[in-house]
């Protein structure tokens, strides 16, 4: 249970005005994973960090924290008045450039990789509305780190997928390390690869992925024409 609760704490510590190098002192994670956590959390330094740093460092600092995301909402506001509504077609494109960079484009193995849960909840929106899969068509496997905790990790991506945990494949215990001897880049509920099963059915096996080639294929062809 801590793993999945570890982003919340993370969240509730900056929210306590504590910098990210306290944060990831006290939950051993990189400031990296900090940054895609908490980027968007208003950021009030408490009585900690400013006797660490100075007061006038920290009035600089959090001036600039504050246009920053004056600036972020408005970017944000034109982007979605740009966007619009979706449409099937805006779906479709969006998971073909998603499977094109994460998706598995050799041995005719229908396979997307990513640990972000939004990533993955739009890849199997793509799958079911696009390609026609149906949830028993999934076989989900999780890569984590020795000291995750399995069974939690496959609820979370359960959760996040829709599939259920009877489907689920071995799970994929990750042991590599740095040449430092430390994990990098450790995720909570680890990285999911989410595969697709043709279970007899012909249009779900070799020939849609195939497809998938294909339509990458005629988007790059017209993309890339001189």
């Amino acid at each position: 249970m801590k793993s999945i609760n570890i982003k919340q704490e993370a969240i509730n510590l900056r929210e306590k005005g504590d910098s990210y190098s306290m944060i990831a002192s006290k939950l051993q994670l990189s400031k990296s994973t900090l940054s895609d956590w908490l980027k968007e959390i208003p950021y009030k330094p408490n009585h900690k960090v400013i006797k660490r740093i100075g007061l006038a460092r920290i009035k600089s600092a959090q001036s600039k924290h504050n246009l920053k995301m004056v600036n972020i909402l408005e970017a944000r506001k034109i982007a979605k008045s740009e966007i619009g509504n979706l449409t099937k077609r805006d779906l479709l494109m969006l998971g073909i450039g998603l499977y094109w960079g994460e998706g598995s484009k050799s041995n005719e193995i229908i396979r997307f990789v990513n640990s972000d849960p939004s990533v993955i909840k739009i890849a199997v929106e793509w799958f079911e509305r696009i390609c026609e899969i149906k949830k028993n068509n999934f076989a989900p496997r999780i890569h984590i780190y020795p000291d995750s905790d399995v069974k939690n990790s496959i609820k979370y991506w359960s959760g996040i997928t829709g599939v259920s945990q009877e489907q689920f494949k071995k799970t994929q215990i990750d042991r590599r390390k740095d040449k430092s001897g430390k994990k990098k880049h450790k995720l909570p509920n680890g990285t999911l690869h989410l595969q697709i099963n043709s279970c007899g059915e012909v249009l779900k096996g070799r020939f849609l992925h195939r497809k998938i080639m294909g339509w990458i294929n005629a988007c790059l062809e017209q993309i890339l024409r001189d």
